[in-house]
């Protein structure tokens, strides 16, 4: 652990929990580690992946499909498949830190750097690509990688159909400041100028990949977030059997914040606008605890407000790095989440 560790004892509840293990509900057996599954995509989901599996061998991520910039989306026009990208930052966070998992980590992560065809292709997409086309099961697929990488968890794609993200935004066109427009695309939801008002996906009821639903509604605690909010949390929320399970799981809900608005998107978003958002899509979903950093919260009692909206107590901890980056630090992290599971008990009897 890094020397900062012991500041983690600064880790406090704004908001009291319902009794000891958050609702009189039985706690964790001691010893056993907690079933995990990590909602999210791109860096953020990394994040927490790369915290998680140092806390439980029992890791899922659940991961979003609706890239289309960059190798993911070339191969996606090209081939008509799941953007996979995504999935192997995801597989890569999910490396050992042992030879064999950081080697291959750096190589999946690899892009090629050429003249041609090939440049900027990432290896790994190329390598998951070519077992879909081999197996014609991307679940399967995304296993056989994971054992060849020795990774320390599953991944999964939220969704079997490559999806199209749509944003309704306010000042899209800085000439037309008021106008709302729509605007297609992640990459592009991703960097837009203007106010995101809301989000969608094409086809609007998408079938949800049944291991993953199945992963939340095994699952001990199901961690949403950080990440790109509006094209890497958010869309999770509209697969409406994905939905269906985060609502009715007697898992635990995390809401892992991200440390920094991010540009376009999230532009100006204060911590509490961003459970606004998040519940204007999803009115019916609860949550448990919501994780902060505390350096990030400059209103802590607007927090916690927003939070009481979902049934959530807020938990601040500072998780970023030392080096001023808006990143989480892998080991702060793991400690924050390690903490929020013992606090707020694992729930199940049967477990």
């Amino acid at each position: 652990m890094t020397a900062r560790t012991p500041r983690l004892s600064r880790l406090r509840r704004l908001t009291p929990g319902r009794g000891e293990d958050g609702a009189g509900r039985p706690g964790r057996r001691r010893g056993a580690a907690p079933k995990v599954v990590a909602l999210g995509g791109g860096q953020g989901l990394s994040a927490s992946l790369a915290a998680l599996r140092r806390i439980t061998g029992d890791l899922t991520a659940v991961v979003t499909v609706a890239d289309d910039g960059g190798s993911s989306g070339r191969l996606r026009e090209e081939l008509g498949v799941l953007p996979p990208g995504d999935l192997r930052k995801a597989l890569a966070a999910l490396c050992g830190d042992d030879d064999w998992g950081q080697t291959w980590a750096r190589v999946i992560q690899h892009r090629f750097q050429s003249q041609g065809d090939l440049h900027g292709h990432a290896v790994g997409n190329l390598l998951i690509v070519a077992l879909w086309e081999q197996l014609g099961d991307p679940v399967q697929a995304l296993d056989l990688v994971g054992k060849l990488l020795g990774a320390q968890g599953r991944v999964l794609p939220m969704s079997a159909v490559p999806l199209e993200l749509q944003a309704l935004v306010k000042g899209h066109d800085p000439a037309r400041p008021e106008d709302v427009d729509t605007v297609r695309g992640q990459a592009t939801v991703a960097l837009t100028p203007g106010e995101v008002l809301s989000v969608q996906v094409v086809p609007s009821d998408p079938p949800a990949v049944p291991e993953a639903v199945a992963a939340v509604l095994d699952a001990d605690w199901v961690v949403l977030g950080p990440g790109s909010w509006f094209s890497s949390v958010i869309p999770h929320l509209l697969v409406p059997e994905l939905l269906d399970a985060l609502v009715q799981t007697k898992a635990r809900r995390v809401l892992s914040l991200n440390l920094a608005p991010q540009p376009g998107e999230t532009e100006g978003f204060s911590p509490q606008r961003h459970l606004e958002v998040l519940a204007r899509h999803a009115p019916k979903l609860a949550l448990d605890v919501v994780l902060a950093d505390e350096a990030a919260v400059p209103d802590r009692e607007s927090l916690a407000d927003a939070a009481k909206r979902f049934g959530a107590a807020v938990e601040l901890a500072p998780v970023a790095r030392e080096d001023g980056s808006p990143k989480h630090d892998p080991e702060l992290l793991a400690a924050a989440y390690d903490r929020i599971f013992r606090m707020h008990g694992r729930i199940g009897p049967w477990r």
